[in-house]
């Protein structure tokens, strides 16, 4: 599901601008009516988004709900005045601006579109500060405020879709490791074909009683022994710390102090 959310997305971008274009060309005398069919379609938003699983699921299921009662109470009180339903609006973008920029902050390591994401937060938060003001209580304030609450969900909605059909490209399955890995396991892949094209009676068996092994088990054996033989033959961290720091003279870089130490080699014999 999670992988098909940007049709979703898609569908309510697009759904966004026809709204915001629709809201501009209506009568001023109907814009109370509509605000909360709008209020009730974000809601709608937050709750096909709170099934898509992700991190901040909770956070979307919630503001589904509360969303979902700010429409209703628009629904219910359609009166002449534009005072509620400005204020309501106005909470709703304020709402959602603050969710875009925490969501953003949060995602700005994984997401490169998270300044655009935060700019559109802010813009939304900061519409929503004006809506609950005294000067967006006429019909024409009414009407812009929700044509921009329209446009800014819809440039939302679109790039995270973008984004997430972006991502949904990416097959799941592969590991992305880096470059020093990738040589190990290329080598550790290389080693196992080699020993798993080996004939069989050419491999020496060297435990009595033991049936066949994978190359991992050859790998492990093989490395138990050389760390076996090293510590019988005494070398182990510890010596080999005391041997660097030995007093050992430098190495000759020139053709004279090569003379020079095998002259003074000489003399000690």
């Amino acid at each position: 599901m999670r992988d098909s959310m940007w049709g979703f997305l898609m569908f309510a971008g697009v759904a966004w601008l026809a709204i915001a274009w629709s809201v501009l060309r209506l009568e001023p005398v109907s814009v109370a009516d509509v605000a909360g069919p709008v209020v009730l379609f974000g809601a709608l938003c937050e709750g096909v988004r709170a099934l898509a699983g992700t991190r901040t699921w909770w956070l979307n299921a919630g503001m589904a709900g509360l969303f979902t009662v700010t429409g209703l109470v628009l629904l219910v009180d359609s009166g002449s005045s534009y005072a509620t339903p400005a204020s309501l609006v106005g909470w709703f973008l304020m709402v959602r601006g603050a969710m875009d920029v925490a969501v953003s902050t949060m995602n700005r390591g994984t997401d490169r579109t998270w300044g655009l994401m935060m700019a559109l937060g802010v813009a939304q938060a900061g519409l929503g500060f004006y809506a609950a003001g005294p000067l967006a209580r006429t019909a024409d304030p009414m009407i812009l405020l929700l044509g921009g609450l329209g446009l800014l969900r819809a440039v939302a909605d679109l790039v995270t879709a973008l984004r997430l059909r972006e991502a949904s490209g990416v097959r799941h399955d592969v590991l992305q490791l880096s470059p020093e890995r990738e040589a190990g396991v290329i080598g550790y892949s290389a080693g196992r074909e080699d020993y798993d094209g080996t004939p069989q009676a050419g491999r020496a068996r060297h435990r009595a009683g033991q049936g066949p092994q994978t190359f991992h088990d050859e790998v492990l054996r093989t490395t138990a022994d050389l760390d076996l033989m090293l510590a019988q033959a005494g070398v182990s961290a510890t010596a080999a710390h005391r041997t660097a720091e030995a007093d050992i003279p430098p190495v000759p870089d020139t053709a004279e102090s090569a003379e020079e130490a095998t002259v003074g080699e000489d003399h000690r014999h």
